[in-house]
């Protein structure tokens, strides 16, 4: 098998340590010799590991993306130069089964390395390393801070208060004042419920029922325990949009451009700049952006028969995020991807409709990073202009099933 790489390394990495093989490819008689040494995970041993790999004048280094302990390696490693770092998918090098150890998961990722046989994993730079990091951090903490809200919800039901049943957001501006009467001591429903603001006043009879119950000194302990906690969250949710607004800034025409997509907020553009990069060269094609999503279905065939398209993982966050999308696009209308979520969902079901509507937005931002064009809305009629014939027939089809019998007159000949 022809090599490509005469001079390679693969690496196991773990917590504590690596193991390295060099592979250096013989020429003629001469036989292929590996080498393999185990480096610590420390900054110095990296280091020293780095100094090592120059010196062996090795041309590629390849490792597998073992959970974040291939971070260390891999940023002290990426700017060397004459050196390419791949990093690659674990499930795409597995080695031979009953022959797996550390160092033999080196050699072969070396051997592979040396062939050409791997494929590198997308590594975003150091602006959108950060920039991730920022989003993905909001993204738990914003999660953090709405269980904190169900558990104070709990908290509440245990107590007999339904103040959730009237009140869509208990922890609101008229929330926030009965639950602080509450933990100050005040008992009285009719008091609690005047404190209400704005439209919320218009259920004061509600909110007297609802605040009626057993609330006790150890229900109000908790729910300041909550209600500081969330109060926490809040403060970091905002410190983080301002931290992300500012790490934002040079990636925020490709952020505009997205935004021109309807559905599309904010913080849902900012979510697709960390996970995809900013910039669409690095996907070949909308479909490879879409598998590498996990929005596109999956393949799995065998003598024929088609078993399973159930899409793959793909990226979670990006995922999350054009679920967001798609759910407020499937609750509007006047727009393109309304009328397709709604034309898909009533053949095959919500959730493939959902999934669909994600294809889409993914191969519009594929579209407009490659080109700097604006989002152009088709428009909601674009199925009726694009295929007519097939509009008729199926209404024709509508009106025939619930027994009618249908002649149709074109107004276009008769006037």
């Amino acid at each position: 098998m022809e090599v490509i790489h005469g001079r390679c390394a693969g690496m196991d990495v773990s917590k504590k340590d690596a193991k390295v093989c060099v592979r250096v490819a013989g020429a003629g008689r001469r036989k292929t010799v590996e080498t393999v040494r185990t480096w610590g995970a420390t900054t110095n041993q990296v280091l020293a590991l780095r100094d090592h790999l120059i010196a062996e004048q090795v041309s590629l280094v390849v490792m597998e993306a073992t959970s974040d302990y291939w971070k260390p390696f891999y940023y002290l490693l990426e700017d060397l130069t004459g050196v390419e770092v791949m990093l690659v998918n674990a499930r795409q090098v597995k080695n031979m089964p009953g022959r797996k150890t550390d160092v033999t998961d080196a050699v072969w990722l070396a051997q592979l390395g040396a062939h050409g046989l791997v494929r590198a994993s997308f590594v975003p730079p150091a602006p959108i390393r950060e920039l991730r990091d920022l989003t993905r951090t909001r993204t738990m903490v914003t999660r953090e801070r709405g269980r904190e809200i169900q558990r104070l919800e709990k908290l509440l039901e245990d107590a007999g208060i339904k103040l959730s049943s009237v009140a869509s957001d208990i922890t609101g501006v008229s929330g926030r004042l009965m639950l602080q009467a509450l933990i100050d001591g005040h008992r009285d429903p009719a008091e609690l419920a005047d404190l209400a603001k704005r439209r919320l006043r218009h259920k004061i009879p509600e909110l007297t029922e609802a605040l009626t119950g057993r609330f006790n000194g150890h229900h109000a302990f908790l729910a300041r325990i909550h209600l500081e906690s969330i109060d926490q969250r809040t403060r970091q949710i905002a410190e983080l949009d301002h931290r992300i607004d500012q790490a934002m800034a040079p990636f925020r025409s490709f952020a505009d451009l997205i935004c021109s997509i309807p559905g599309i907020g904010r913080q849902t553009a900012e979510v697709v700049v960390a996970e995809t990069g900013a910039d669409m060269t690095v996907f070949p094609s909308p479909k490879h952006l879409a598998s590498w999503a996990g929005v596109c279905p999956g393949s799995n065939e065998s003598a024929g028969r088609v078993k399973s398209t159930r899409t793959r993982p793909g990226n979670p966050y990006l995922k999350a995020a054009l679920g967001t999308a798609a759910l407020s696009i499937a609750a509007t209308r006047g727009s393109f991807l309304a009328a397709k979520y709604k034309r898909l969902a009533a053949r095959r079901g919500g959730k493939k409709a959902l999934v669909a509507i994600e294809h889409t937005i993914l191969n519009a931002i594929w579209t407009m990073g490659n080109t700097g064009a604006y989002y152009d809305d088709p428009g909601s009629d674009y199925y009726l202009r694009h295929d007519p014939e097939r509009v008729r027939r199926n209404a024709t089809k509508q009106l025939e099933r619930l027994g009618y019998t249908v002649t149709l007159t074109s107004t276009t000949a008769s006037a």
